[in-house]
């Protein structure tokens, strides 16, 4: 079983900058691949980045060239570093992760960017 714990969300003015870290825990080692989403109010939940075992990452396109992901094999975390944050970045941030037996969710981390 892995579980995402994710941390560093907050309030944050327009411009500003985030850095996520997702830590995984429980058995890590079949893991494929690890992504951030987020669901702003009253919509659909969205994949934002991902990354996988052996580096492809996605971006979705209204986030390319702002946001970041990474990740540290030795922390078995994963990071999403957001830069010029805009208010319409304001929501929860959730981290997934797949491996050869399931995917798992983490409980979401709140980011709210105020104008």
């Amino acid at each position: 079983q892995v579980q995402p714990v994710e941390s560093g969300g907050g309030l944050v003015q327009a411009g500003g900058s985030l850095r996520l870290s997702c830590v995984l825990s429980g058995s890590i080692n079949s893991i494929t691949i690890m992504a951030w989403y987020r669901q702003a109010p009253g919509k659909q939940r969205e994949l934002v980045a991902s990354i996988t075992n052996r580096d492809f990452i996605h971006y979705v396109d209204s986030v390319k060239g702002r946001f970041t992901i990474s990740r540290d094999t030795a922390k078995k975390t994963v990071y999403l570093q957001i830069n010029s944050l805009k208010p319409e970045d304001t929501a929860v941030y959730s981290c997934k992760a797949w491996d050869l037996y399931g995917t798992y969710w983490g409980q979401g981390t709140q980011v709210t960017v105020s104008s």
